[in-house]
């Protein structure tokens, strides 16, 4: 695969020989290493000024800049499924408003480039000298988006059901925050967001102020060369890195285990089409849009297959609209994984994107031997739990690590965050000052990941102890068949939910009493290659 009629780059040498570009090499490192410090200030802020500690804590949010048309040209290392999904679909989103100086605009529609409703994006345009040049754009997990079920991630098959659902709206006009949308976002019930919502508007605040004072340190002109520089960069980067894959058709399948309603063993299935114009990436054979909320729209689809292609990148490779030109994707309209309204997709932005990147990484199996590793735990291990009554009222929401898949060099990682997840767990002193629980284990579940010549990592066990009567969603998937491994390695084993010892399903309802306790034993990662013989 070629960038126009220039000769790949050649991924090791530290010169850019790219006539496309319209900088030299050191000013173009320089200018992308601006604009991603800017994304990470962004983040550094929003984690400061947020109240919650699903934003401040657990660090479930990401940040990105974009250009006049909606195109991503820089992010910082935040949620992978988060940027993924932007970067596929901010255009719809900024098409068609009528933009001033201190705007802001919210939306968390999936099916407009968001990913579930939780997930709040706030939007930023950048003027100069009264011409539209830039946004810059947030995204953040609010643990209360206006469902019944207590932390917003309920066991639901309608979206209604989910929250409230936000199309595109102005919240801050001219540098003025909109009081009726304000109210609209912090009146729900048991809701304490404001905090976390004006911690996303300061965030954008300084990305605007920043970016500001780039463009007028560089010129408008060499701002928008630099803009055209970074993705013709990706671009030639992911081309040749991507163009050692043989051309051909390879084809993976994976399932998932079921809904929360009546569908089980829901089939994922993927084909690459690889060839010297690029790769095609087709979900032909996936199961239709399911009763139960692990539908995902096709932004999030997007996101997965990015990230997997990312993954075999160089690592000076910038995330920009550019990297991902050469691919293409596509999938049956109301399938799994182009669901459409008013589909359930609460899980689908957090397992379905998981399984997806399983089926990603299998077919790439076949494409480049030796150097994939074995399946990952593919479950984020969602806990949703919290009151509505009238003394008190709560939400949390969390994800738990589990085990990372081997490969051909080395053991699977243990008891961390895999894939489309970039979330920190939620300390136990943080969750114990506030909320009504105690963690009382908090361990690495030995021996869960899977045998081979490398093994597995473990998954964790992680005990919760309800000191009050609470609500609680689990949202979880590797219950019935574990990962897989590669090249005759084991599967990592299945992970478990346990109420004071009984087993739970994979995605379950339930209002548990005050001294129960609730077990979440994760998967562990598949294991690499055949292990060795003991004798």
């Amino acid at each position: 695969m070629k960038g126009g009629d220039n000769k790949p780059v050649q991924v090791n040498s530290k010169v850019i020989l790219c006539s496309l570009c319209l900088m030299n090499a050191i000013d173009l490192a320089i200018f992308v290493s601006r604009v991603e410090s800017i994304c990470a200030e962004m983040g550094a802020i929003l984690q400061r000024a947020a109240f919650s500690p699903n934003i401040k804590d657990r660090l479930d949010f990401s940040c990105a800049l974009f250009d006049s048309e909606g195109a991503l040209f820089a992010q910082a290392a935040h949620i992978p499924v988060h940027l993924g999904s932007m970067a596929y679909a901010m255009a719809g989103i900024i098409e068609g408003v009528e933009w001033q100086p201190g705007d802001m605009l919210v939306v968390n529609d999936p099916f407009l480039g968001g990913t579930h409703l939780p997930d709040v994006t706030m939007v930023a345009p950048l003027f100069v000298d009264g011409q539209l040049v830039s946004f810059v754009a947030n995204r953040a997990h609010h643990a209360n988006i206006g469902a019944e079920a207590p932390g917003s991630m309920p066991l639901s098959n309608h979206m209604d059901q989910e929250g409230l659902l936000i199309p595109p709206t102005i919240f801050v006009r001219g540098g003025e925050w909109v009081s009726e949308i304000l109210e609209q976002l912090t009146g729900m019930p048991g809701s304490d967001t404001s905090g976390d919502f004006a911690a996303q508007v300061s965030a954008n605040k300084k990305g605007v102020v920043r970016l500001g004072d780039l463009i007028e340190t560089m010129g408008s002109e060499r701002f928008a060369d630099g803009v055209v520089a970074i993705n013709d960069y990706g671009e030639k980067l992911a081309s040749s890195a991507l163009a050692r894959m043989p051309e051909g058709l390879y084809k993976f399948s994976d399932t998932m285990d079921n809904d929360g309603f009546a569908a089980v063993s829901i089939p994922i299935s993927v084909s690459l089409d690889i060839s010297s114009a690029g790769i095609n990436v087709d979900f032909e054979g996936t199961s239709a849009q399911v009763a139960g909320n692990i539908n995902c729209p096709l932004s999030v689809t997007a996101a997965a297959v990015y990230y997997a292609f990312r993954c075999l990148l160089p690592e000076q490779t910038p995330n920009c609209a550019g990297t991902y030109r050469c691919i293409s994707i596509k999938a049956p309209a109301n399938c799994l994984v182009n669901a459409s309204r008013p589909a359930a997709t609460a899980a689908g932005n957090v397992e379905t994107s998981m399984r997806l990147v399983d089926v990603m990484l299998g077919a790439l199996a076949e494409v480049i031997p030796n150097e994939i590793p074995a399946a990952s735990q593919g479950t984020m291990n969602n806990v949703a739990m919290g009151a509505r009554d009238a003394q008190l009222s709560w939400d949390y929401y969390e994800t738990i690590g589990g085990g990372m898949g081997a490969c051909r060099q080395r053991h699977g990682l243990s008891g961390v965050q895999c894939h489309m997840t970039n979330t920190l767990n939620t300390p136990i002193e943080s969750l114990e000052l506030h909320y009504p629980l105690r963690i009382e284990r908090y361990q690495l579940r030995q021996g869960s990941g899977g045998e081979g010549a490398f093994k597995g990592g473990n998954g964790l066990i992680r005990d919760f102890r309800f000191l009050a009567d609470t609500d609680v969603t689990l949202l979880t998937e590797r219950r019935v068949i574990g990962p897989w491994g590669l090249e005759g390695g084991a599967a990592g084993q299945c992970g478990k939910n346990l109420l004071d010892g009984e087993l739970l399903p994979a995605k379950v309802q339930f209002r548990a009493e005050q001294g129960q306790v609730l077990s979440i034993e994760t998967p562990g990662g598949g294991g690499y290659g055949i292990a060795p013989s003991s004798d």
